[in-house]
């Protein structure tokens, strides 16, 4: 039995429909560049040349405790083919562009302070931001942490986001480009309230609508699996109505409250691994980028034992999650500078060659006009990162 084209009307549109709410809900991966990190520095330690100050100190460490390419990959356990290159770049970024995202810190990292000293903290920070910015000298990407709407912290949260944004806004008449908060902690619910402060907040000092942008930081298991046992996630993307960039994973926090023993809440513990294949499946699609948590070992002295025993810990942590394809992770301390951007820089030199000459094969076969599969448009995002951070020069990426 033949049927007319227009028998089908209705389940065509109805096929459509279904297409075009997916793409609403998941409209493809973010565009543009993604930080390799984000470096948390407390409030009452920030200033003006701080980003400098860390790439400063991280390139001391990386010339006393590696001054040769032998000394450096055995440092960061790498191939000796990649080594030299590698600390060659590594030197490059960290005297050019040591710091790619910076949160300015008024929560976990600053502490609870009298209203009166962190008005004043903030006041500082905006001079510094105000100065920086005047030089060009903020990084690419910058923000300020606040304190988490949970465990009472809300009211303050809010008066130094308001009182910061308001004095930056006197300062310069502008909010500089790359801004974003950071709202720790975060359960789903308090994401529409948190979107509704900023809507309001955008209204009072006549900023322009939907310029607030923030990203959470997931650190409870209720944020994983609810107590429905959903993942609130895809509706925390609907209530933030388009402002959430990015989910990041806090480590410690999330390991505690599973109750693991503290010598096992580190990021490379399954739990994490379960943790942060949720997060990818998700919010896959969806825009919102995804950033690893941090490491908490650092070094107590300059002594090579303490330094190289840090890096070798820390750089085994971002090769974790750049093997979980997590290319985004939190930095603590300046001598996790020299560790993340050798692992990174690593991983982007590694099989360089192979993933190049496949894509050119696949643009010679095809032309430049026709879409790339998935596969070939996930090496082609692999060899942009090489080249956004640093690691791979421009001429790496297809012409067209």
């Amino acid at each position: 039995m033949n049927l007319s084209v227009s028998s089908f009307d209705d389940l065509s549109a109805r096929i459509a429909a279904v297409r075009e709410r997916h793409a609403e809900r998941r409209p493809g991966t973010a565009e543009g560049r993604q930080p390799v990190h984000t470096v948390y520095v407390p409030a009452d330690r920030f200033s003006r040349s701080t980003p400098a100050d860390y790439g400063a100190e991280a390139l001391r460490l990386l010339n006393t405790h590696t001054p040769g390419a032998g000394s450096f990959g055995a440092a960061f356990g790498l191939d000796p083919e990649i080594a030299a290159p590698v600390r060659e770049r590594v030197a490059a970024k960290l005297a050019a562009e040591p710091v790619e995202d910076v949160r300015i810190d008024f929560a976990d990292g600053y502490g609870t302070r009298s209203d009166d000293e962190e008005d004043a903290h903030i006041a500082q920070v905006v001079e510094a931001v105000g100065a920086a910015y005047q030089v060009k000298s903020l990084p690419h990407y910058w923000g300020v942490r606040v304190k988490s709407f949970g465990g009472g912290g809300h009211d303050r949260a809010m008066r130094t986001l308001d009182g910061f944004l308001t004095a930056l806004r006197d300062r310069l008449g502008r909010l500089p480009g790359g801004f974003t908060i950071a709202l720790p902690d975060v359960l789903d619910e308090h994401v529409p309230l948190f979107t509704e402060y900023l809507e309001r907040l955008e209204t009072a000092l006549g900023l322009p609508a939907g310029i607030l942008r923030f990203e959470i930081q997931v650190e409870s298991p209720h944020m994983i699996i609810d107590g429905e046992g959903r993942c609130p996630l895809p509706g925390v993307v609907a209530a933030a109505s388009g402002r959430l960039t990015a989910v990041h994973f806090g480590v410690p926090a999330y390991t505690a409250a599973l109750g693991l023993p503290p010598e096992e809440r580190r990021l490379d513990h399954p739990s994490c691994d379960f943790a942060r294949h949720t997060l990818q499946v998700s919010l896959a699609g969806t825009g919102v980028r995804l950033a690893d948590g941090g490491t908490e070992v650092m070094p107590r002295n300059d002594g090579p034992d303490e330094v190289n025993a840090a890096w070798a810990v820390h750089a085994g942590h971002v090769r974790h999650s750049l093997r979980h394809g997590f290319y985004q992770g939190w930095d603590l301390h300046p001598a996790h500078l020299p560790s993340r951007y050798a692992a990174v820089y690593a991983y982007h030199l590694t099989g360089v060659d192979d993933v190049i000459g496949r894509v050119r094969a696949w643009r010679e076969h095809a032309g430049t006009a026709a879409p790339e599969p998935p596969a070939v448009a996930a090496l082609t995002a692999r060899l942009r990162r090489g080249v956004d951070c640093g690691a791979l020069d421009e001429s790496v990426l297809p012409a067209g």
